[in-house]
């Protein structure tokens, strides 16, 4: 009966590999006939958010300077997912296109997951898109959110549970009727997980244990050590460095494993528009 068992499994396995998990608001074959143009918002830092740093506007700057740097590494991701024919970053002020499209924020705590969830104003975005000649459009957001975490000392002797001011970043696929067709975080995940992009605050556990008080201030870190921390880059196997950044790498790939839609389909083009088909009669 074990054998019997065992068998079956080993029977089952290539068909259970081969079952590509939905991700996607719609079933994946709709998907796939809806979207064949995807335009990339450039990366949009939400300034309205709740970012308490108390250098918040030079904060701003640094975000949207450090999102410039790192938005053809997104690019490249979405474009190696080979879910879409024609993947493009579009030439846009994103600060402008988000003022113009958004409808309203939500602050929103789902499955125990905290985040901004964003919606979209239809007429501005249809036409955005039909300006754009575009399927869909992908905005990914950076955001600020005050939320509960513990936090421990370097030394894990000690840790403090309070509320903590973090940057996170979100991200939608969004259709012209404004209709989310995939986001980021993504709840159809088999197991749920989440990570913000980094805590603005930190406990200052030594400042605590030299002044031997019981209470520990939690303070911002400095501009600098933001730009450190966003700019980290990853080292390989030999410790060297890499071209690439940890955070916001760590982000688009957590992201972009979410976007496949089928690893054997190979992406169709676009059907001719119907001037260039009475063009070619």
């Amino acid at each position: 009966m074990q054998r019997l068992v065992l068998l079956m499994g080993l029977l089952l396995l290539p068909l259970l590999g081969g079952c590509a998990h939905n991700y996607y608001n719609l079933p994946q074959d709709a998907v796939a006939e809806k979207v064949k143009v995807l335009g990339v918002v450039p990366i949009i830092v939400d300034t309205d958010s709740d970012i308490r740093h108390p250098q918040r506007e030079e904060l701003i700057t640094l975000l949207t300077n450090v999102n410039r740097s790192f938005e053809r590494d997104l690019l490249r991701l979405v474009k190696n997912t080979n879910s879409f024919y024609t993947v493009t970053l579009l030439d846009a002020d994103p600060k402008a296109v988000f003022s113009s499209t958004l409808f309203r924020r939500e602050r929103r705590d789902d499955a125990a997951i905290q985040y901004n969830k964003y919606f979209w104003k239809e007429d501005a975005l249809a036409d955005f898109m039909r300006k754009n000649s575009l399927d869909a459009v992908m905005f990914v957001i950076v955001s600020g959110i005050t939320r509960p975490d513990k936090i421990s000392s370097s030394n894990l002797l000690d840790s403090l549970t309070t509320d903590y001011n973090f940057l996170v970043m979100t991200a939608q696929i969004v259709d012209a009727k404004a209709t989310i067709l995939w986001e980021y975080p993504n709840f159809r995940q088999r197991t749920l997980s989440y990570n913000p992009l980094m805590n603005l605050q930190y406990p200052d556990f030594d400042e605590a244990k030299a002044n031997m008080s019981p209470r520990v201030q939690v303070k911002f870190k400095t501009l600098e050590g933001i730009r450190r921390s966003l700019e980290k880059r990853r080292l390989d196997l030999l410790r060297r460095e890499t071209p690439e950044v940890e955070l916001y790498m760590s982000q688009f790939e957590d992201m972009t494993s979410m976007l496949e839609i089928d690893k054997d389909r190979k992406p169709a083009p676009p059907a001719p528009k119907k001037d260039e088909q009475e063009t070619k009669k």
